[in-house]
């Protein structure tokens, strides 16, 4: 019987080819894009699930509130774990650990030539209970004794191969390891790295009290202090099994208040913690994910799902329109199979078999496409999401799930309504074609339009994400950002006169133009903050201030606009100095006009400051923030704050390579002067695109799913075309002879689909305007959701529809009318 319906299924199929495309093709498409969506959620949703009571595991993290202005921080200060082991209850494990950052590494050989490793990052500090807490299999030493003395080091199978090649891994044990020329370590343990996926991805292992013992990290290490909080410094807890998060939370906050009691005068600040489950930490935006690696977006993982399910909803679409459209073409083999014999159930198993064949062949069309497009969208795509379906047993499940899935959306009804037909009324041609009176027509036009409804939608969310991007790229943020050019020079030569001689060089190289020294530019990733109060005797205002420090050439490189007073001079630092701030923050402070803020006094940070200029605003972020009160003075004792070259580079000429020139002058000076230290660079213009990274991809995600969904549409468009020209062959032919014209004839066979396109636009645009202003409400500064969005998608997609239906309606109308009249 099964195989009879098979062979029934492959007869239909060579008989109606180019349906049997349409389908495959619009299926495969949506299947492919379900497949990838379903490798990239799969990699996401199962990051740290292998834990033992991953349930009971949190992070504790920090929120706190100055001035009105929320904050929340990832890390803790470093003296709650030692706090949090003595004092509070229903914790089973404290697991402090502090990451230590880019750091070079230096392999003694007992030569001249050691073996020295720049930026290796994936270094933490950490002691026992880590170790307890995460799982890790040890190959040597244990986690007992491994990290109990000062500078021990356990390190990963992979990372102890990097640094021994030659030994193995007994050998390992004692060999040393020295960070930044000045940690020196002992190699103690060597675990076997996590396989499973996890944001805990740490190799190096250094002793936790090697903080407090090692001259070099004494500065970093505040084990007593309470008042700072440093995102480096990591606190993982696992609960009693009977504890709850919400006690546990009240009593790491009480001790907080005992042990760094609020100030009078820091009055409507509060700081407090929060334990964070540890299986939304890959998924956080507050307070971010794990040092080095990526968090994902449940949001954007959503809306995969949500444009995976449209591209198989429009496959389906398609498979049920064209199925029942050619439903009089088989009434009448229904009705002699049923006359046989043949039970509805039998019927209804015939139809479903072939959407299964149907279904199948598009699954190992996608199963071959996955991989290609894999690599196609390699470039936003995490680098850990890949197709193997040997080592992946649950693509098959997946795979096999969608397949019974897709059969039975797509093929259901069209069984349905096909074995439905009697017999009688089928051998006397009683059965209606399909025409606009039938419930199956109804049908179609629904889905039509539902159709177009989604291919319409992702074209006006297309064009709105584009818009924001080049709006955002292309607004004036207040300052210059083109030909210039950043480098950081090295942390730990920031206290010599290092610095001095590069600029020293770097002003001889002719297509520089100015020079900088300071901290961050205008826009950045770094916030820099403090409390600062005004006092002008009738009331005082406390702000939580911005910070950025520069020399007296930062405004004139960035070109930022001082609308009062005068520009930062190298004098500013003495006794406290002069600050300039921006026009919000004069505001804010009560100010009518920016002239009205010079000369007055701030007290910054228990010294005084007086306000000397006050700059236009400009973004001190993405366009996603909104301006904050800001500050730029150049700093009193902190050099850490003065490490950074902004190089304003001369205009280049059309087609000239004096950019490049210049570069090469400063990569030749910064050799000279710090020559263990990789060269790098950033033109400040590229810095601030990749502000809008996700929307960059998001814009070409939508742009491959609007293309897609557009395509599939227009097959299926194609598909009911093809099927009404030829239902209406004899009728054409009569009009032809009557006299009508070819275009008459063109609008009579595309009135009704374009009716239902335009049906569809007036659906979709409240619907897409309502989603594009959420989206938008995630910008502080966006652009406008302008008419013509809407105006350029609904003509769009009628044109693209026009041409379509031209191929098949064209072709009708242009035929020899005799040949119709003879159809039949």
């Amino acid at each position: 019987m099964i195989k009879n319906y098979f062979k029934i299924a492959f007869r239909g199929f060579r008989k109606h080819k180019l349906f049997t495309l349409i389908n495959i093709v619009g299926l495969s498409i949506g299947i492919s894009a379900a497949l990838v969506i379903y490798l990239i959620v799969h990699f996401d949703f199962t990051f740290d699930k292998f834990h033992k009571d991953s349930d009971r595991i949190y992070r504790v993290t920090t929120d706190y509130s100055f001035a009105g202005e929320v904050g929340h921080n990832s890390g803790v200060t470093m003296a709650l774990p030692a706090a949090a082991r003595t004092e509070a209850t229903g914790i089973d494990i404290v697991a402090p650990f502090y990451i230590y950052g880019e750091t070079t590494v230096l392999i003694p050989n007992g030569t001249a030539a050691d073996n020295k490793i720049k930026k290796q990052e994936g270094v933490i500090f950490t002691d026992e209970q880590y170790f307890n807490l995460i799982n890790y299999k040890w190959i040597s030493g244990s986690a007992k004794t491994s990290l109990k003395a000062p500078n021990q080091v356990v390190l990963t199978s992979t990372q102890a191969k990097i640094y021994f090649p030659k030994l193995n891994y007994e050998d390992m044990i004692g060999k040393q390891v020295i960070y930044d020329d000045s940690v020196k370590t002992t190699v103690s343990g060597i675990v076997e790295p996590l396989k499973e996926r996890t944001d805990f991805a740490y190799h190096d292992f250094i002793s936790y009290i090697s903080g407090s013992t090692d001259s070099y990290l004494k500065n970093n290490f505040e084990l007593s202090q309470w008042g700072n909080t440093n995102s480096a410094s990591q606190l993982f807890i696992k609960l009693s099994p009977k504890a709850s998060a919400a006690q546990v939370e009240k009593q790491l906050n009480v001790m907080l208040k005992k042990h760094d009691p609020p100030k009078p005068e820091n009055k409507g600040n509060t700081q407090g913690f929060h334990l964070q489950p540890l299986e939304s930490i890959h998924f956080d935006q507050v307070y971010g994910g794990m040092d080095g690696v990526r968090t994902a977006n449940k949001t954007t993982l959503y809306g995969l799902l949500i444009i995976a399910a449209f591209l198989l909803i429009l496959g389906c679409i398609n498979f049920i329109n064209l199925t029942t459209a050619q439903a009089s073409q088989r009434a009448k083999e229904i009705g002699i199979r049923k006359t046989m014999g043949s039970t509805r159930g039998q019927l209804i198993m015939q139809f479903l078999s072939e959407t299964f064949l149907i279904t199948l062949f598009a699954v190992i069309v996608s199963v071959a496409l996955a991989p290609v497009i894999l690599k196609l969208f390699s470039s936003f795509i995490p680098e850990g999401v890949k197709v193997n379906y040997l080592q992946q047993p649950d693509l098959f499940i997946f795979l096999f799930i969608l397949v019974a899935v897709v059969s039975v959306l797509s093929g259901f009804y069209p069984a349905l309504m096909l074995s439905g037909y009697k017999p009688a009324q089928v051998l006397k041609n009683q059965v209606q074609s399909g025409g606009s009176k039938s419930r199956s027509a109804w049908l179609r036009k629904s889905l039509t339009v539902t159709q177009f409804v989604i291919a319409q939608f992702f074209i006006m969310a297309t064009i709105l994400v584009s818009k924001q991007i080049y709006y955002a790229l292309h607004k004036d943020l207040g300052f210059k950002k083109d030909a210039i050019v950043n480098i950081s020079t090295p942390f730990k030569q920031i206290n010599t006169n290092k610095q001095q001689v590069f600029m020293n060089k770097l002003s001889a190289i002719p297509q520089i133009e100015m020079i900088s020294v300071g901290g961050a530019p205008p826009s950045s990733g770094n916030t820099n903050s403090t409390m600062v109060t005004y006092n002008d005797g009738k009331k005082e205002v406390k702000t939580d201030l911005q910070q950025k420090f520069a020399d007296e050439n930062y405004l004139k490189v960035y070109q930022i606009k001082l609308l009062a007073g005068r520009n930062l001079k190298s004098t500013d630092t003495v006794g406290g100095g002069g600050v300039v701030i921006n026009n919000t923050y004069a505001k804010i402070l009560g100010f009518r006009s920016p002239d009205d803020a010079i000369g007055k006094v701030l007290d910054y940070n228990e010294k005084k400051r007086e306000i000397i200029g006050v700059t236009a605003d400009f973004y001190q972020k993405s366009l996603h923030s909104a301006i904050k009160p800001l500050a730029i003075l150049i700093p009193v004792k902190n050099k850490w704050n003065n490490r950074t070259f902004h190089i304003a580079l001369k205009a280049q000429t059309a087609g000239g390579d004096e950019w490049k020139k210049a570069i090469a002058g400063v990569e030749k000076a910064w050799k000279a002067i710090y020559p263990e230290d990789d060269f790098e660079y950033n033109f400040y213009d590229e810095n601030i695109a990749k502000f809008y990274t996700a929307e960059q991809n998001t814009s070409k995600l939508l742009t491959w799913a609007t293309g897609l969904s557009i395509f599939i549409s227009c097959l299926g468009l194609l598909g009911l075309a093809i099927y009404t020209t030829t239902q209406r062959t004899k009728e054409i032919g009569v009009r032809k002879v009557l006299g009508a014209s070819v275009a008459q004839i063109v609008t009579l066979l595309s009135t009704e689909l374009i009716w239902l396109i335009v049906l569809a636009f007036v659906l979709v645009t409240p619907l897409a305007y309502w989603a594009m202003h959420k989206w938008m409400e995630n910008f502080a500064d966006r652009t406008t959701i302008s008419w013509w969005i809407f105006a350029l998608s609904g003509s769009g997609m009628l044109l693209a529809a026009l041409v379509t239906l031209s191929f098949q309606t064209v072709k009708a109308a242009v035929a020899n009318p005799v040949r119709s009249l003879r159809s039949e």
